[in-house]
């Protein structure tokens, strides 16, 4: 069951087709949102408010390399997360995915800012919760920090060991492994090697140690600035995930993107309790930031429309 966690499930990818012929908020967004009461209006409907053109962002990923937890990926749109949670939460029935939206600007333009849902431990599951946040309708509304936390139920952790190879065959050959973490980092459209190798054994133990003190520093730039183990452990301890606040993280990492899978210690030293999955696509962060900001300029100096709606038919 671990093992099928990992790996996207063919009904997401089906739901995610789906979803991503709808427009703006999409089926999803309406009943999502729906669940915590929040009565919105058709994105079509909104769009007749303020026209917004959107641009999009650059990103950190291409081709075949699009790494994804449980299918969603920096790629996805808000409408095609909420299809891929809404498929993957079959199984879990006692999870509904919320929403947060927020107004763009001035307009009457609602989109999702981020959505998440919280499953409780069950007799055969773990607990578990993910999250993921969009970018603006002026870039598209992508996602670009997703995270998930998986929890294992007792008879059923797998051995640190077994998890790593998991990952590895899902992900590829981490960049570096240390401090109970398998890190990922991405540049120029493929993982940064720092030139470590490791057997099964050998990526346990390093597992369970430091970071190979060479390979951080290896990740640094030629100013021994912007290591991307710094700005993934300062991004996750930021409470507020908007892309104004990750920013500047963004623009001085040493890297276009990461990949964090930290691995927790479960009812033996050497089996996992619980693995969190953190995929932050920073060059989309920084270039979305960018569009958002001159989309919220342009749309603050552009001239107000009147309303007809109670003038006279001619």
């Amino acid at each position: 069951m671990a093992n099928a966690q990992l790996t996207s499930d063919s009904k997401i990818r089906r739901n995610r087709c789906a979803f991503g012929r709808l427009s703006g908020l999409g089926r999803f967004m309406l009943r999502s949102l729906m669940f915590t009461g929040v009565a919105l209006v058709s994105a079509a409907t909104m769009a007749m408010a303020y026209d917004i053109k959107p641009k999009t962002p650059d990103t950190a990923f291409s081709g075949k390399l699009r790494p994804d937890i449980i299918g969603i990926s920096s790629s996805d749109d808000a409408a095609k997360v909420g299809g891929a949670f809404e498929a993957y939460l079959k199984d879990l029935p006692n999870a509904k995915p919320q929403a947060t939206q927020q107004k763009f600007g001035s307009t009457d333009v609602t989109y999702a800012t981020s959505m998440r849902f919280d499953a409780p431990a069950s007799k055969d599951h773990g607990a578990e919760s993910m999250q993921a946040h969009f970018t603006s309708p002026a870039s598209g509304n992508f996602a670009y920090y997703i995270a998930r936390d998986l929890g294992f139920a007792k008879d059923k952790q797998p051995t640190q060991q077994e998890m790593i190879q998991r990952v590895t065959e899902k992900y590829g050959k981490p960049t570096a492994i240390g401090d109970g973490r398998l890190y990922y980092f991405y540049k120029g459209g493929k993982i940064v090697s720092v030139k470590q190798k490791y057997t099964p054994d050998g990526a346990v133990t390093a597992l369970n140690e430091p970071i190979n003190p060479k390979a951080a520093v290896a990740l640094n730039d030629s100013n021994g600035r912007g290591s991307c183990v710094a700005v993934l452990k300062h991004v996750q301890a930021e409470p507020e995930k908007s892309l104004d606040q990750l920013a500047k993280d963004a623009k001085s990492a040493n890297c276009d993107a990461l990949l964090d899978v930290a691995l927790s210690a479960g009812g033996a030293k050497d089996r996992v309790g619980k693995a969190v999955f953190t995929l932050i696509d920073l060059k989309r962060i920084a270039s979305a930031a960018k569009i958002d900001n001159e989309a919220l300029a342009a749309e603050k100096n552009a001239p107000q429309k009147a309303s007809s709606g109670n003038s006279p038919k001619l």
